[in-house]
């Protein structure tokens, strides 16, 4: 349930598993239109009478990116066939074209053909039903197509423009997963293809090409895939692949990546070079899980089907948000305006944002009601709404771009504070919404400490467009806020605060409590209530540390009894990399010297230790085996892990 490479432009999004086949093609929206849904595209090597397809015992495989780049290095290699493969992948950066530069070598002392074989399993739209793959003989190419989405693949043998031509030496189209048909790879397997030129409904192709490698020799091949909405576009970005040659194309595209990842203002000496690698690598990730409409998607591994058959592929305001401040603070301001753009766009009539979105700025489905115990009730989480002001305010700070405030300031930040203002009892408290695990229905320390961040920053931008009226509501707003939060929230016998709240039937009076340990409270130093070496906060953190430590494998959980991707035959509740660097945030907060910081890199380095040998971080790891669970790469996770480096190396040279 991992993707060990992703490869994207903000358009076309390629994941690829730990067997080397690509496994999501997402197009024209990053997280939106699954064109495989998880269906692998094969790859083979036929030689000698036998066809190994790569995903099968006998190959050893190594995946990993070449260093502050989305180039893939993956290399291959089956000793009993005598075959060893490099695989250097990418995305281009300006056109949806995915290219894949495949070396093979012949491990044996004689000469010997080898016939390589690449299998399309499309389900164009996500569904797979009134497809069409068809053979066109005038550029020796297949593509599949509906309505308006068509993917286009060739194979090069050469990469010398005068010599450029699509070298497809076999091909084969027909059904899959209908009527008894595995699909077309199943043709490779005597090593000779039907060509049958097209077929409709549920389908797929498989194309094959032929090599002659002498003793111990090696070729070099180029599979590319180009993706658009009619053949016009398909067939002008192969014209591309063919003026400008597969190996100009991974260059440039190779060069824009470095150089932009480079670009960022943090200075990363004294860490180890793992941790540096992993600091940039995220930074790359990010921007791979980011539509260029501005979404910033959650995560978008496919074989991780959430509740009900859905997935992590939607917008989520609180992760683009806190995600949008790790960016801008690791000085790629710019990067987050489209986020900001996006959530104006969405924003509900009342003044919130919705539960979740898809990256087209539809909304996305959600299992939160909108009537609660026969009343009318709106399904949010009110802190997704207060944090989107919050960093758009980092926005401002880091970059000083008044122009940008004043165009999303009235639809976006205006309303944004009445409805927080509004949205409340008269005691200053929220009204319940749900938690940020969105499970449960209340009123929360980490939401109540967001909207208090998030009027802060009201007040702020209020002011800086002169509009007094806001800024005003919103400092009589949070002085109340910050006042009822210390008392409503606040466990007076324990010294800690609780996870949250409830009122029966509205009525103030009647207070239920929860005091179950939940990681989330950290949002009272994190969202500046009160300072992070506070007795209280100093109380609440260390029972945080205490009861939700995992002690087979390490890590914080995010709360007790967690039974979220939870094996049934383990204790303890799984940790979570997110809540393990809000312990490291805290621990990085109160620093009084250069030794407190100690604990901190230990969290830091139990987390790089939990990513993926290509630099993926996944959402959580089993408490007893470590081994990665739920999606990878979440983009939530690769957030936190920026925007605590950052926060570390800042107090490193404060100290």
């Amino acid at each position: 349930m991992t993707r060990y490479i992703v490869l994207g432009n903000q358009s076309l999004l390629i994941n690829i598993d730990k067997w080397f086949q690509v496994r999501d093609i997402y197009f024209p929206h990053v997280g939106q239109e699954n064109h495989l849904l998880g269906h692998a595209q094969r790859m083979g090597i036929y030689t000698d009478g036998r066809l190994s397809w790569i995903n099968e015992e006998g190959w050893e495989r190594k995946p990993a990116y070449k260093q502050d780049t989305l180039v893939s290095e993956n290399r291959a290699v089956n000793r009993e066939l005598g075959i060893k493969l490099l695989l250097e992948e990418n995305v281009c950066y300006q056109d949806n074209i995915f290219l894949r530069k495949i070396t093979v070598q012949n491990l044996q002392d004689r000469p010997r053909e080898i016939r390589l074989f690449f299998n399309q399993d499309f389900h164009l739209y996500g569904d797979g039903i009134g497809d069409t793959a068809v053979y066109h003989m005038d550029h020796n190419v297949i593509v599949h197509y509906k309505r308006a989405r068509y993917f286009l693949i060739g194979i090069l043998k050469s990469n010398r423009k005068e010599e450029i031509t699509s070298d497809i030496d076999d091909y084969a189209i027909g059904y899959a997963e209908e009527r008894g048909f595995k699909g077309t790879f199943v043709d490779a397997e005597d090593g000779v293809l039907s060509k049958n030129p097209v077929a409709q409904g549920s389908v797929d192709s498989t194309v094959g090409i032929s090599l002659q490698l002498q003793s111990n020799g090696i070729e070099v091949i180029y599979y590319y895939l180009t993706a658009g909405i009619d053949f016009k576009d398909v067939y002008e970005l192969n014209d591309i692949v063919m003026e400008e040659g597969p190996e100009s194309l991974l260059k440039y595209t190779e060069e824009h990546e470095r150089s932009w990842v480079n670009h960022q203002s943090v200075d990363l000496s004294g860490l180890t070079p793992k941790i540096v690698d992993l600091y940039k690598r995220s930074l790359l990730i990010i921007k791979t899980q980011t539509d260029a409409g501005g979404g910033i998607l959650a995560a978008n591994d496919s074989d991780n089907i959430q509740f009900n058959h859905d997935t992590y592929s939607y917008v989520w305001p609180r992760d683009g948000a806190l995600t949008s401040i790790a960016m801008i603070n690791a000085g790629f301001p710019e990067f987050t305006k489209p986020f900001f753009r996006f959530c104006k766009n969405v924003l509900w009539w009342a003044g919130c944002l919705l539960h979740k979105y898809n990256p087209d700025g539809t909304l996305g489905s959600s299992w939160h009601p909108w009537v609660e115990d026969g009343e009318p009730s709106l399904p949010i989480q009110e802190d997704e709404t207060a944090l989107v002001i919050h960093a758009l305010l980092k926005y401002y700070e880091a970059t000083g771009d008044i122009e940008f405030v004043k165009e999303v300031y009235d639809p976006l930040v205006k309303e944004a504070v009445f409805f927080m203002d509004n949205y409340k009892y008269p005691n200053e408290i929220p009204v319940e919404s749900y938690d940020l695990w969105e499970e449960r229905r209340g009123i929360f320390t980490f939401t109540a400490s967001a909207v208090y961040r998030g009027l802060l920053s009201g007040e702020k931008l209020g002011h800086l467009v002169r509009d007094e009226k806001v800024s005003d509501i919103c400092k009589t707003r949070y002085s109340k806020l910050k006042q009822a939060i210390l008392k409503e929230l606040y466990d007076s016998e324990r010294g800690v605060f609780f996870r949250g709240i409830s009122y029966s039937n509205h009525d103030i009076k009647k207070k239920n409590v929860d005091r179950t340990v939940d990681s989330s409270v950290y949002g009272i130093f994190e969202f500046n209530l009160l300072p992070a070496d506070e007795p209280r906060v100093v109380r609440t953190m260390k029972n945080l540390e205490e009861k939700l430590w995992v002690p087979e494998n390490g890590g914080l959980a995010r709360y007790q009894n967690d039974y979220y991707h939870r094996k049934k035959d383990r204790v303890s509740s799984n940790p979570w990399l997110i809540c393990t660097l809000w312990l490291a945030k805290w621990y990085i907060a109160k620093a009084k010297e250069t030794r407190d910081l100690e604990k901190a890199l230990e969290l830091i380095n139990w987390v790089a230790d939990c990513s993926l040998e290509t630099g993926i971080m996944p959402e959580q790891v089993d408490s007893l085996t470590g081994e990665s669970l739920s999606v990878a790469p979440l983009t939530w996770s690769h957030a936190e892990f920026v925007d605590t480096i950052i926060r570390y190396q800042e107090k490193k040279t404060q100290l």
